[in-house]
């Protein structure tokens, strides 16, 4: 899966190594790095490798891999440090993943689909056009839904197809409590964090209304004095999207060893071109990432002067 992982990267991988074990494989899922606690909850969480805090025994499961199913990313660097090992290691490579652009040279197999809605999606249609529906239990129901519900944005983006429906209504036979996944994804932060958005939609958010965006800016004294923990930032880009008008929603966080960007967008304006063009990153058309080696003063300037830039596909 790609570093810090989501509930769609986590839940995808574990879904899917659930099936695997079922079919008596054995399987070993890693994560390029931590994960937000809040992940913990799902079956075999637990189990998962963190790949920067085990790498000589990571890169022996990778040697001896005879399959290495890549979920939920399009290019290698994605997995930081284990781009090398996986390009190096003799398994064959297989991709499951819905991003643009993927990087198709160093997969032997797989899929690549900006279509669908998650990878979690495309695990379950992957089970299904093997005739494998029957092992779907809960376990891997709960791993599936927590991915493609979170994708989807709680199934209110355009992705939250006709068949997104359909998936959900095969796992929910298998009887899963549905309200859980949520209440385990969204009701389990700590106070810090709360307070955290607060100060940032209060303090630390620009709106532009001439080109309809809105920035939100977090240097590191932020996270330091909030005790933010991975995954606690998750789902702060889309706050300004709710403000009458703004369709292009930026976050942009000093990390410290570098500048993170996320991007939402609302319409036509694709910011998986906005992220190649300016901030060394992509994604999909209405969500993005990317990234900046500058200070965050120099760059929330540059993304200032991208606005004037994009100003009619803004308007």
């Amino acid at each position: 899966m790609h570093q810090k992982p989501d509930a769609d990267a986590m839940g995808s991988s574990l879904g899917l190594c659930h099936i695997l074990n079922a079919l008596g494989h054995e399987v070993t899922v890693i994560s390029p790095t931590n994960w937000a606690e809040w992940l913990n909850w799902m079956p075999g969480a637990d189990s998962v490798i963190d790949y920067e805090l085990n790498m000589d025994m990571s890169n022996k499961i990778l040697d001896k891999a005879d399959w290495i199913f890549c979920l939920d990313f399009n290019v290698l660097h994605r997995t930081r440090k284990m781009a090398e090992p996986i390009v190096k290691a003799p398994g064959k490579r297989i991709l499951i993943d819905h991003h643009q652009q993927p990087q198709k040279e160093v997969f032997a197999y797989g899929i690549s689909d900006i279509s669908k809605s998650s990878a979690s999606e495309m695990v379950f249609d992957f089970i299904e056009s093997a005739s494998l529906g029957h092992k779907i239990n809960q376990h891997v129901a709960q791993c599936l839904y927590a991915g493609v519900m979170t994708d989807t944005g709680s199934f209110r983006y355009s992705s939250a197809s006709s068949s997104v429906h359909r998936m959900v209504a095969v796992l929910k036979d298998t009887g899963f409590d549905h309200t859980k996944v949520y209440e385990s994804l969204f009701d389990n932060f700590l106070e810090n964090r709360l307070r955290f958005i607060g100060h940032a939609l209060l303090n630390r958010m620009e709106v532009f209304y001439e080109y309809n965006t809105a920035l939100i800016s977090i240097p590191w004294k932020d996270l330091v004095k909030y005790q933010i923990r991975t995954g606690d930032t998750e789902g702060l880009v889309n706050y300004p999207l709710s403000i009458q008008g703004i369709k292009f929603a930026a976050l942009i966080i000093d990390r410290d060893e570098e500048i993170k960007c996320s991007f939402r967008s609302k319409g036509d304006f694709d910011v998986n071109l906005f992220a190649r063009n300016y901030f060394e990153g992509g994604g999909h058309r209405n969500a993005a990432g990317g990234r900046s080696h500058e200070t965050l003063e120099q760059t929330t300037q540059r993304f200032r002067a991208s606005l004037i830039e994009n100003a009619l596909q803004l308007q």
